[in-house]
């Protein structure tokens, strides 16, 4: 069946990125869970990347929370939702329903959006339900609307393959939507397709570009607006199409003829023949796909990028085409549902605007709601302002980490610090957000929820639970349905399931539509239990009558009252928060291969911090040279808002001028690392999303008495590593692993001396270290040193899971390298087979010549293919010194 794959296994849907991909798991006798790619999905096809391969590893119920909490004590879910209900009601009262907002998360469910938003904007009355989706998405949401007068993304997955030129804009696929990634290379090895890569960073996906585009950060605009005054100037427009079905043409080429090509090579930094290059491309290929993400919307001109890219498109007629169109990729697995039950505060349910009195009046006769929001409620920059200056009087977060992931971080959690009450939706117990909640509420996780997700190409997929809800963990909407009903609207609620508010949302769609609307599932409006358990993914529209349809526009209908598309004016303007003296570098921030948001889940499995374990800046050799910061040694991160202490890495990914931090680290797995109390709070005007790829920041070496590595059997307590300068904290196979630097006596004070343990030690001018053990078993190893540590971590952290009897193999722990008959695999490359540096050195050095032969001795590479990149760069500087 659909849901079945074979006996005991269950087909469920990744709960990461927007790629949305289909997964087998299989729980087993021993209580673990077998994970593997859903052949029959066609997200995926099977493949998996490294942390959905690792999903199975997540699943342990260490830090769940698994009772509500009220001021950190248990209670009953009676009393914790008795006392939401009356402190929410209370504030309505009081100052009236502004006084209280939801703010939500991409990991909801699609039913879990839909019931949280139904009942802020039609029964409470106000619009204030915003998500984290307003970080990654808005952008984009805002350009669809202002060109097609709906929040449609056009094509398919498909077009990926179709494509004889794919453009991908501030989108590094290979790390970030690794599936998607591994489609385009099968399809570039098939087809030869050209590829173009719009980045200020050399990220691994350029490791596949014929062209990349190293731009200055923020000046997207500028470029294709640049690229649609050279489409007229080549004759390239498609006037059949442009006559027929835009509208606006003139304004647009106007904003875009203002500057030159010299000019626009000026302001993006990019050499002449470079820009001439990339437009003669698109020029003269009509099968093109331009993808982008975070590096566009991320943005305080984020609208205006996604619109200057529409236009190009829009003027070509490459739109709603097999192998054509603009194609935005979302981050979360979630962003799109959320986008469709109306999950930002500008927005109403089933893609219907807030602003207009048609779509309100029919939204609120559907739900038959006491009142519905009449306008926008706050955005999630000024979400969190209002709860600081106390307008916000009641806040209700759900599944998402905002201390860590909004900007200006220690404003929002000094904001939560002051607000008279949180409540706090949380399938995790200890998170920077949930310490400041009055109220926790204990949520099911992945594996034990059953719901809906929409991936980027606009299908739904179930996900379907096959683990037991641990403890008192109930389901988002449940917990939002029981506050409704004691607030008085039980009768609106009252969901014997997530089916119920699926049909709901469906039939909601379809009502009064008739094709007027882009979002129509009113054919499922009628599902069951029994059919929504075995619900095969579908992409929407699925309207009750007439055919779906795989891609929009393609006949040139829109959904503007003219139904015509609409150019968009798009004037350059340089980017908010310009360097200065005082701050020089441009910090852009973002994701690494193999974690996830604030790794509340990926923090949980060893596998996926092996290849990069701790937080770090990427600096340009050049600028670390000038700045005198030396590789492993730390830094200072400093901004107009906060700072950051972080280990340096030294490359030329990075360009001169400009640095990388990734955005993964919490005060739970590091002291200083909290990547977004660093970033300014500027956003875009049209979409209030901020620009979290461009703040001014300085960067200062940070000097220290002692650098420390340690592995540790037990984990240990936060409150003991708070003298230290640095620390950074990860799971190990065994046990955990500990970076750290400080003074000598903070950082000597973690040497082990317990007298009931079996220590061994050595000092010397440099260095200090000393290993503890339990019986034959490895309890801590310390290593101290006046530089970074140089010591082999692996072998050190494997030999938490030995056996050791004899001397001389604890004297070789101590040492911390290979003796002559161990085998050093060296750093994680391949996080999905554990493959080391050194091994795959080693098959270079033995014959292999290209990635797939290495995958073939070693396994690299050979499963979502995100390390492939640093295979062939692995090779180029292998046979690179060979030659020299």
């Amino acid at each position: 069946s659909d849901v079945m794959s074979d006996r005991g296994s269950v087909k469920t849907t990744c709960p990461y990125c927007g790629v949305g991909c289909g997964v087998i798991a299989t729980p087993r006798a021993d209580g673990s869970v077998g994970i593997k790619g859903d052949p029959e999905h066609p997200a995926n096809f099977g493949r998996l990347c490294s942390k959905g391969s690792a999903l199975g590893e997540t699943l342990a119920l260490d830090d769940r929370l698994l009772h509500p909490l009220i001021d950190g004590q248990s209670a009953a879910w009676s009393a914790a939702l008795d006392l939401i209900a009356a402190r929410f009601k209370a504030a309505i009262a009081e100052h009236g329903p502004d006084s209280v907002a939801i703010y939500g998360s991409g990991q909801l469910l699609t039913e879990d959006y839909y019931v949280a938003n139904k009942l802020m904007k039609g029964f409470i009355g106000s619009a204030n339900l915003d998500t984290n989706s307003r970080l990654c998405m808005a952008s984009s949401v805002a350009g669809h609307r202002r060109a097609f007068g709906s929040d449609t993304v056009p094509g398919t997955y498909e077009d990926l393959e179709q494509a004889d030129l794919v453009v991908l804009v501030g989108s590094n696929l290979a790390w970030c939507h690794p599936v998607l990634y591994q489609r385009l290379v099968a399809a570039r090895e098939q087809r030869g397709t050209k590829v173009v890569v719009i980045d200020p960073r050399r990220t691994a996906t350029c490791d596949i570009a014929d062209l990349h585009l190293a731009l200055a950060p923020g000046t997207d605009v500028a470029l294709f607006n640049g690229l649609l005054a050279h489409l007229e100037r080549s004759n390239a427009f498609d006037k059949t199409f442009v006559g027929r079905s835009t509208e606006g043409l003139m304004a647009a080429l106007d904003a875009a003829q203002v500057m030159p090509l010299a000019d626009i090579a000026l302001v993006t930094g990019l050499a002449s023949r470079d820009v001439h290059a990339f437009y003669a491309l698109f020029t003269g290929t009509p099968r093109t796909v331009t993808v982008y993400s975070q590096g566009v919307n991320q943005s305080t001109s984020g609208t205006d990028k996604v619109n200057a890219i529409i236009n190009c498109h829009l003027v070509t007629g490459r739109i709603g085409r097999p192998g054509m169109g603009p194609f935005s990729v979302t981050g979360q697995p979630n962003a799109m549902g959320g986008r469709e039950v109306g999950g930002l505060a500008n927005m109403l349910a089933a893609h219907m605007d807030l602003d207009n009195p048609k779509h309100r009046e029919r939204v609120q006769r559907f739900w038959n709601s006491p009142s519905i929001a009449s306008v926008p409620g706050y955005k999630a920059i000024d979400l969190f302002r209002a709860v600081g200056d106390g307008r916000i009087r009641a806040l209700w977060i759900l599944s998402t980490n905002p201390v860590d992931s909004l900007p200006e971080a220690d404003s929002v959690r000094a904001a939560l610090e002051a607000c008279p009450f949180v409540v706090v939706s949380e399938a995790i117990r200890h998170t920077d957000t949930t310490r400041h909640a009055h109220v926790l509420l204990p949520s099911i996780a992945w594996g034990e929820k059953s719901g809906t997700v929409t991936n980027s190409e606009r299908r739904i997929s179930r996900q379907r639970a096959f683990l037991t809800a641990p403890g008192d963990a109930r389901a988002d909407w449940w917990q939002i349905c029981e506050v409704a009903k004691r607030l008085g609207y039980g009768a609106a609620f009252a969901y014997a399931g997530p089916h119920e508010i699926f049909a709901e949302h469906a039939r909601l769609s379809g009502f009064e539509n008739s094709g007027t609307r882009d979002f129509d599932i009113g054919r499922l409006g009628d599902v069951t239990a029994h059919t929504y358990d075995a619900l095969a993914p579908v992409q929407w529209p699925q309207p009750t009558s007439g055919s779906a349809k795989a891609r929009f526009f393609g006949d040139g209908r829109f959904y503007t009252p003219s139904h015509r598309a609409r150019f968009v004016a798009t004037p350059y303007s340089a980017p908010f928060g310009d360097t200065d003296a005082t701050f020089p570098f441009a910090l852009n921030t973002g994701r690494i291969r193999d974690q996830w948001h604030t790794m509340t889940r990926t923090g949980k499995t060893a596998r996926l911090l092996t290849h990069m374990a701790e937080p770090f800046v990427d600096v340009h050799p050049d600028d670390a040279d000038r700045c005198g910061l030396a590789v492993a040694h730390l830094a200072e991160i400093r901004s107009a808002h906060g700072r950051c202490i972080v280990r340096v890495q030294v490359s030329e990914r990075a360009a001169r001028g400009q640095v990388f931090m990734p955005i993964h680290w919490t005060d739970q797995f590091a002291n200083h690392a909290r990547v977004d109390a660093l970033v300014a709070a500027n956003v875009d005007p049209v979409s209030g999303q901020p620009a979290l790829k461009h703040t001014a920041v300085a960067v200062l070496p940070f000097a220290v008495e002692r650098y420390g590595f340690a592995v540790l059997k037990n984990k240990p307590a936060l409150a003991t590593l708070a003298a230290l300068d640095y620390w950074a904290l990860a799971p190990a196979v065994g046990g955990w692993r500990l970076e750290f630097a400080g003074t000598e006596q903070a950082t000597s004070q973690l040497l082990p001396q317990a007298p009931s343990a079996d220590v061994v030690s050595y000092r010397d001018a440099q260095s200090n270290r000393a290993v503890a053990f339990d019986g034959p078993q490895l309890s801590a190893a310390v290593f101290l040193a006046s530089k970074p540590v140089g010591v082999a971590r692996d072998l050190v952290i494997a030999a938490l899971t030995a056996t050791f009897d004899d001397s001389r193999a604890r004297l070789r722990v101590l040492a911390g390298r290979a003796g002559s008959d161990t085998v050093d695999a060296g750093p994680t490359v391949c996080a999905c087979f554990n493959v080391g540096r050194n091994t795959i050195i080693a098959a270079i050095t033995a014959g292999a010549r290209t990635a797939d032969a290495i995958g073939k001795v070693t396994s690299a590479g050979t499963n979502c293919g995100s390390c492939r990149a640093e295979l062939g760069g692995m090779l180029h500087a292998t046979h690179h010194q060979k030659a020299s």
